[in-house]
């Protein structure tokens, strides 16, 4: 039976993918994370929880000399904090266990400025075991804030106090459950005159993970993640999550404000960032912001700058005085998840042809429809020696397009620099621009004027080696 050239073609091209299903995958790239590093990166948005004495004395930085009896929540409700979070789509909630002032929501052995010693339930009461056991019940993370600077304790400022905030650390992570994320501020601000402490992270670090060998630690330099230096909630839309780390430490050592934003290109570490940002001016409640609430559309920029540029979304919701999350709060975060879950409903890619200028070693295993299967393990990669490439969706009929999705498979590093977003106009007969961004990592989001079109084109312009996707969206 006679055969058209084109099914030779065809067929010969089937075979060689046949051929290459055992092509081993990419050599990773640079650092990459660790296990726990994939899983918090996965985590993508959660709640800060700031609450302790400046929930009632209207002060953002307590000053340790505050009457503990004035900690006195009237139907703390641990339960409500953390179905709200549920309900918002949070897969965690960090709480300042211990912020500068040094007062501990939890009966420390360590200190005399406590729950313990407050008006609330005779003192009898324990926030972090409410809320851990809360987290366990909604079936999501929990995580400690604890601040080294304390404005209390008589032996800060002296060689012993690192032992007692490490014997504190050592009481929250082994009396509350698995702890996913320790916060720890750098903060060391007394000023001229004031006391200073010369933290000892070394043993900060290794009582962690003594403890909480999985927990990711935060801070100016990780080592887990890092601060994305700002408290506005955006990360550079240059984001690495890569840092140098050598010769800084977390507070007035740290890098530049700049680094902390966009990463290093080059660095030594995987220290991704987070994003922190109230969702009211301040960090801890006062009856004169509600209704000072972010807006949805605020909020909404503020994802887009975060999760949509490589990094993890913290977004504080303090409690009120009577210890529950505030109506004018909760309102907005469930307008936040209704915008974001309409706003990426539905993806225009999943039903689109897509094809790619290079697949390694031409095998199946690197298709580029590993892009759109919905399978983040799996992905499309370029072959070796390939630092530019392109992907093209293709639709039968023309849809409209605002947004386009990318993610990187960060197990084997973060490669791409720099890529463009294009359409085709069908009546010029070209490619036209839309959108252009520098890196990718774990997720990133370009918005841009909605367009119709049958096609789209992402080049990648610029990789550190060959690129290796995981997913490509459009909504």
């Amino acid at each position: 039976m006679k055969r058209n050239k084109g099914f030779w073609l065809v067929l010969l091209a089937a075979l060689a993918c046949a051929c290459g299903e055992n092509v081993p995958p990419p050599a990773p790239y640079g650092p990459v994370p660790t296990r726990a590093q994939m899983e918090w990166q996965q985590m993508e948005y959660y709640m800060f929880v700031h609450f302790g004495p400046n929930s009632f004395t209207d002060k953002e930085w307590g000053d340790g000399k505050e009457d503990p009896r004035v900690f006195n929540p009237s139907s703390l409700d641990c339960r409500q904090w953390a179905a709200t979070a549920k309900a918002a789509s949070m897969k965690g909630i960090i709480i300042t266990a211990k912020h500068h002032d040094g007062f501990c929501l939890w009966p420390s052995k360590y200190s005399s400025h406590t729950v313990r010693e407050s008006a609330w339930e005779d003192g009898k009461g324990d926030v972090l075991k409410r809320l851990s056991e809360a987290c366990r019940e909604y079936g999501i993370k929990f995580g400690v804030y604890l601040s080294p600077w304390d404005r209390n304790h008589p032996a800060y400022g002296t060689s012993g106090y690192n032992q007692v905030f490490a014997g504190a650390l050592e009481e929250v992570l082994t009396g509350y459950g698995d702890v996913f994320e320790v916060w720890l501020d750098g903060a060391n601000g007394e000023g001229e005159g004031g006391k200073r402490q010369v933290y000892d992270w070394t043993l900060f670090h290794n009582t962690i993970y003594k403890c909480q060998p999985e927990a990711v630690i935060f801070s100016d330099v990780g080592p887990g993640c890092r601060w994305i230096g700002n408290e506005n909630g955006f990360a550079g839309e240059t984001n690495w999550s890569r840092l140098d780390t050598a010769g800084f430490e977390p507070g007035e050592k740290a890098p530049p404000l700049d680094t902390l934003n966009r990463g290093n290109r080059y660095g030594g570490a995987w220290i991704p960032g987070e994003a922190d940002v109230s969702i009211r001016p301040g960090w801890f409640y006062s009856p004169s912001t509600d209704d000072r609430v972010k807006s949805v559309e605020h909020l909404f920029q503020i994802y887009l700058g975060s999760v949509g540029r490589n990094a993890n979304l913290l977004l504080n919701v303090p409690p009120d005085r009577s210890g529950r999350i505030h109506p004018a709060d909760s309102v907005r975060l469930m307008e936040l998840r209704s915008k974001v879950d309409e706003t990426f409903r539905v993806n225009l890619a999943a039903d689109a042809a897509v094809s790619a200028s290079s697949i390694r070693g031409r095998s199946g295993q690197y298709s580029p429809a590993n892009l759109i299967d919905g399978d983040y393990h799996t992905y499309w990669a370029a072959g070796d020696g390939v630092h530019s490439a392109s992907i093209v969706l293709e639709w039968e009929n023309p849809r409209t397009a605002e947004y386009i999705l990318l993610q990187e498979y960060i197990p084997l590093g973060q490669r791409v620099a720099n890529f463009s977003v294009a359409y085709w106009d069908e009546s010029a007969g070209v490619w036209t621009s839309l959108a252009r961004g520098t890196t990718i990592g774990y997720k990133r989001i370009l918005r841009f004027s909605p367009v119709r079109t049958q096609k789209i084109k992402v080049d990648i312009e610029e990789s550190l080696d060959c690129p290796v996707l995981s997913a490509i969206e459009a909504y």
